[in-house]
């Protein structure tokens, strides 16, 4: 199994997330199966995502497209995401 884990800080969670979940339509078309989103307890504003793909590939592709980009800046991202691309042992 493919995955990738994003962190990464916010400027307003509920804008971030309204963006979110407007490009999830995006995000299948790339090899999205499925998100988990997690909020760090001390910093609300900081979001954890690990997202299964249907291909690292796909995982990578997705993770440098020009649309995420558009749709982080959109939404709010404060400064660049930490991403690590995983496989399941």
């Amino acid at each position: 199994m493919a995955h990738m884990l994003v962190t990464h800080s916010v400027d307003d969670f509920d804008k971030w997330k309204a963006v979110f979940d407007e490009v999830k339509p995006m995000r299948d078309e790339a090899g999205e199966l499925s998100v988990a989103l997690f909020r760090d307890a001390s910093e609300p504003d900081t979001i954890t995502a690990l997202f299964e793909w249907d291909s690292l590939d796909n995982a990578r592709e997705y993770a440098g497209s020009d649309r995420l980009k558009a749709a982080m800046q959109k939404a709010g991202v404060s400064g660049p995401p930490t991403i690590s691309f995983l496989n399941a042992g």
